[in-house]
C-alpha cells in the first residue's frame, strides 16, 4: 500500500488537529490545538475546546520517538544468532551469521525487510529514522547498474510505510585498523572515494520525492575507513548529520591501541573536530577524557540498549555523560526487538544494574520516563538532521498517543502515565501514530500492516529455504 507522499510545491495543505492531552516543550496540557501546513506545525494552542472540522485524537500525545541508528535488513536475521559460536560467542562470531544472511538478499529483499521493520518502527513509537545504510554492493561484490539501488529500496519502503527518513550511505573501505584489506564477507560494503561520490548523488536522487527526507554521510568506523577519510566524507555534505560506530566492544579498542596507539574516541576527537553533525554509535567503552569530551563537543552519543546487550557489548556510562550535559538518543540497530519505551527502559535498567540504585536519569522528585523520553527525542533528533521530537511550531507534526484505557495507564495522566507505558508495559501502548499530519497507525495498528506482513513473510520463506 503506497502512501501519498507529496503536494505540490504551490499547493498548501492547512489543517487543524484537537489533542485531549499532549506533551508539549513546557510540559503536559490538556486541550491542545494544532495548526499544520504541509505536514509541519504553525501553532500550538492549550486550552482550546474541540470543534467542527477538527481531527481529534483521545488518549495522551507524546512527540514521536526519532530513531537514530538502524541496520533495516537485520531484521530478517532476528534470532538466527542464538546459537553459541565455538569456543565462545560474541560480537564478532555474531557478525559472520550477519555475513552469511546478508549473501543472500537483492534490492526487492531489503525492500520487503525493510518495510517490515518500518512497520514495527511506527507501531512501536518511532517516528523518524536514521538508517545507517552499508550494503549496497550485489552478490559479487560489484555496483549494480544503479550503484544506489539498495538504497532507493530503502527509499521505497520508507514511501510505503510513511517513516521519516534520514539516509546515511556508509563509506566502508578497510577490513580493519591500519587499512587491512577487507574480507570476503564486507565485499558487498567496500567503495572507494569516486564510487562513495557516485553513491550518495545516486541516494540523493532516491530520497528527493520523500517528504522532509535528509541525506547524510557515515564512515562506518575507524575499523573501516582511513583518519584522512573523515575530513573529506564529512565535507562532501558540509550541513548534514554524520555518523559512525566507534567504541562498541573491548577488542575494539585494544585493537585501536595496538595499531593506532590511541584509543578510538581520543583518535577521533584528534584528528576531526566534533560538533552537534556527528552522532557516535555506541560509544560504550569511554575513558572519562573521551567521555566528557564528547559530552563538550555537542556530538549525540548513539545509544542501542537492546541490540548492545544482545551482543554483549558492555553498558554505557549514561549517567556521568548525561551529568557531564551529553547529549544522547536511542536507536533499534540490528532491530531484534522494535519498540522506543523498551530502549529506554533497558538504558535505565542497565545503569540500575551497574550502580544498584533507582530512577538514575531522573531528576529529585522527578520523572524517569519524562526525562528519558525528552532527553532521547531532542538528540534524536539532532542526529537525524531534522525539526522533529517535539510538539512545537516549525516542527514536523509527529506524534504518537497512549491508549489511555491499556490497563497499565487506566486512570493515569501526564508524567505518571508515561512512566506507566515506559516502565510497567511489554510495548508502549499506542493507539495513534502521525507523520507529517498523517495517520499512519490506528488503533495500534498500521495501516499497511498487512500487505508488508505478507511480503515479508513470502521473501523470509524463500531466503530461508535457500539456506
Amino acid at each position: 500500500m503506497q502512501l501519498k507522499t507529496s503536494k505540490r510545491r504551490s499547493e498548501t495543505v492547512t489543517e487543524t488537529l484537537h489533542l485531549a492531552e499532549a506533551l508539549l516543550p513546557e510540559g503536559f496540557a490538556r486541550d491542545v490545538k494544532l495548526t499544520v501546513d504541509n505536514g509541519v506545525i504553525t501553532s500550538v494552542a492549550s486550552g482550546a475546546a474541540s470543534v467542527a472540522g477538527t481531527r481529534a485524537f483521545s488518549g495522551i500525545a507524546l512527540p514521536g520517538m526519532p530513531n537514530l541508528h538502524s541496520h533495516a535488513f537485520q531484521r530478517g536475521m532476528a534470532g538466527l544468532s542464538e546459537r553459541r559460536g565455538a569456543p565462545e560467542d560474541s560480537f564478532w562470531t555474531w557478525r559472520e551469521v550477519m555475513y552469511r544472511f546478508l549473501d543472500r538478499l537483492d534490492p526487492e529483499d531489503v525492500q520487503a525487510i525493510a518495510a517490515q521493520a518500518y512497520v514495527e518502527m511506527l507501531e512501536g513509537g518511532f517516528t523518524a529514522l536514521a538508517e545507517f545504510h552499508y550494503l549496497h554492493h550485489d552478490r559479487d561484490g560489484r555496483p549494480y547498474a544503479n550503484i544506489a539501488a539498495m538504497g532507493q529500496a530503502i527509499a521505497a519502503a520508507a514511501q510505503e510505510t510513511g517513516l521519516g527518513l534520514t539516509l546515511l550511505p556508509v563509506l566502508y573501505r578497510f577490513g580493519n585498523f591500519g587499512q587491512a584489506p577487507s574480507v570476503h564477507g564486507q565485499r558487498r560494503f567496500v567503495n572507494d572515494r569516486d564510487a562513495y561520490q557516485r553513491l550518495l548523488e545516486g541516494s540523493a536522487t532516491a530520497i528527493r520525492d520523500l517528504p522532509d527526507a535528509r541525506l547524510g554521510v557515515a564512515p562506518h568506523s575507524l575499523r573501516a575507513v582511513a583518519l584522512d577519510d573523515l575530513g573529506w566524507v564529512s565535507s562532501l555534505r558540509p550541513d548534514d548529520p554524520v555518523h559512525i560506530h566507534i567504541a562498541e566492544q573491548v577488542p575494539e579498542v585494544e585493537a585501536s591501541l595496538k595499531i593506532m596507539g590511541k584509543r578510538p574516541v581520543e583518535l577521533l576527537m584528534e584528528t576531526i573536530p566534533l560538533d552537534r553533525r556527528w552522532c557516535l554509535i555506541h560509544a560504550t567503552h569511554l575513558s572519562d577524557a573521551e567521555r566528557d569530551g564528547i559530552a563538550r563537543s555537542g556530538a549525540v552519543a548513539g545509544l542501542c540498549p537492546i541490540t548492545e546487550s544482545s551482543l554483549g557489548d558492555g553498558i554505557f556510562d549514561g549517567i556521568r555523560y548525561r551529568d557531564a550535559g551529553g547529549a544522547y538518543g536511542v536507536g533499534s540497530d540490528s532491530n531484534i526487538q522494535i519498540d522506543a519505551g523498551a530502549e529506554l527502559r533497558q538504558l535505565e535498567y542497565s545503569q540500575r544494574l551497574r550502580d544498584c540504585r533507582r530512577a538514575l536519569f531522573a531528576e529529585e522528585n522527578a520523572s524517569t520516563g519524562l526525562a528519558l523520553w525528552q532527553s532521547a527525542c531532542a538528540g534524536g533528533a539532532t542526529a537525524c538532521g531534522r525539526s522533529v521530537g517535539r510538539i512545537a511550531a516549525g516542527h514536523r507534526a509527529d506524534f504518537v498517543t497512549l491508549d489511555s484505557d491499556h490497563p497499565a495507564i487506566v486512570g493515569k495522566a501526564g508524567a505518571e502515565a508515561l512512566d506507566s507505558a515506559i516502565f510497567a508495559t511489554n510495548a508502549l501502548p499506542l493507539r495513534d501514530v502521525v507523520v507529517g499530519g498523517r495517520r499512519v497507525v490506528a488503533e495500534g495498528r498500521h495501516i499497511a500492516r498487512d500487505s508488508v506482513r505478507t511480503r515479508f513473510a513470502a521473501v523470509m520463506r524463500r531466503l530461508l529455504a535457500a539456506a
